[in-house]
């Protein structure tokens, strides 16, 4: 089992295109760590530089003790299992398992033994004898995932393995990765696009953007509380709800006032969320320079209520809105408001008798509010 650290690592190609920028990582040993971001923010390239299979430009990558820089992917002792699955169609489930094994010349019983035990693992044993065109989508990606087991690596790589697959087999093939982490007890890096993937599986999430790590935490650190208004709205479904409004501060009490003057083209309303004692703390100096200028306030959708008990106990942060449409997930209800010409997105409970065209008061709640710095970005209050 083995540590990775990763020591202001940047990839740079011809040109001057700089894919990944002064990454500084220190994974741990038996850590499922997980890269996310947006297509091209540098995740896989970042992968591909731990694998050997992407030369680092500047920087230095240790797994263990050992300077890795120049050793030869073969010899990194590192498995990939990749987002094709890179299966040979000629062989069987068994000689594609078994294969890096015959090149290291290791002995044939050995192999079988460990081949079968992989199989096990992964309820593919009645699979051994067929060739992968007679696999569905999650068998083939079970049996990259045996391919690289049997190998016994220090560190397991894997580069978004699941999005091949639909949605309820990348739900149960997530459950199964975490379990299989859990058994095996090594380190795994895993890349994906998918905030929901990284959310659920990851012991901590490496938030990416235009090549640069934006935040490293546990997935509720992310999540509570996001060092920038990238990370916000990268974490979370539906994503947190952006509102341009300017920061106040009346009789020594801070609050953020949004809405319109403008009554030709809304009703011209202003409304203002208090910000609670509980969140100043710590966050004053920040905010009293920001006084009477604008801000951005998130909010995530299920902190905002229709339920007739919150609209009544809210002493704040009450506004009026139009719901536009509306999503029945089952379990909650996806309301899709506009409030003052400010796009909304409310997750309530299934029971809500909102519907489209209805105007509706809701209750945003001043104990959830993010304030973020609009010119900079970065958080102010969380």
């Amino acid at each position: 089992m083995a540590s990775l650290s990763l020591r202001s690592i940047y990839k740079k190609y011809p040109g001057g295109v700089v894919a990944v920028s002064d990454v500084n990582l220190e994974i741990k040993d038996k850590e499922f760590i997980i890269l996310v971001g947006p297509s091209g923010c540098g995740k896989s390239t970042t992968l591909r530089m731990i694998a050997g299979l992407e030369e680092i430009s500047e920087g230095e990558l240790y797994i263990g003790d050992r300077l890795v820089n120049d050793v030869a992917p073969k010899d990194r002792d590192i498995a990939m299992v990749f987002q094709n699955y890179a299966l040979y169609p000629h062989m069987t489930v068994f000689e594609n398992m078994a294969f890096g094994l015959k090149l290291r010349k290791v002995p044939k019983d050995e192999i079988a033994r460990k081949v079968e035990e992989a199989a096990r693992i992964l309820d593919i044993s009645h699979l051994l004898s067929r060739k992968p065109k007679a696999l569905s989508g999650g068998q083939r990606q079970r049996v990259a995932l045996g391919r690289a087991i049997v190998r016994e690596p220090q560190v397991f790589l894997l580069d978004e393995p699941l999005s091949n697959l639909d949605a309820k087999l990348r739900a149960q093939m997530r459950t199964e990765i975490s379990k299989l982490h859990q058994k095996l007890g090594t380190t795994f890096i895993y890349v994906t696009h998918d905030q929901t993937e990284a959310m659920t599986m990851g012991d901590r999430i490496v938030v990416m953007k235009d090549g640069f790590v934006q935040q490293v935490d546990t997935p509720q650190n992310l999540y509570t509380s996001p060092v920038n208004q990238f990370v916000a709205g990268f974490m979370g479904s539906p994503q947190m709800n952006f509102i341009d409004a300017v920061l106040r501060k009346i009789d020594g009490k801070y609050s953020v006032e949004f809405g319109s003057e403008d009554t030709k083209t809304t009703r011209g309303v202003k409304y203002y969320v208090e910000i609670p004692e509980a969140k100043l703390a710590g966050n004053e100096l920040a905010l009293s320079e920001l006084v009477d200028q604008e801000i951005v306030m998130g909010i995530r959708p299920e902190d905002i209520h229709d339920e007739q008990m919150f609209l009544s106990a809210a002493t704040t942060g009450v506004i009026e809105a139009d719901v536009e449409i509306t999503e029945m997930m089952g379990a909650e209800t996806y309301l899709y408001l506009s409030c003052e010409g400010i796009p909304l997105t409310a997750r309530v409970d299934p029971r809500s008798t909102a519907r489209p065209q209805d105007r509706i008061s809701v209750a945003l709640d001043p104990n959830k509010i993010h304030i973020f710095n609009k010119e900079t970005e970065k958080t102010v209050v969380n």
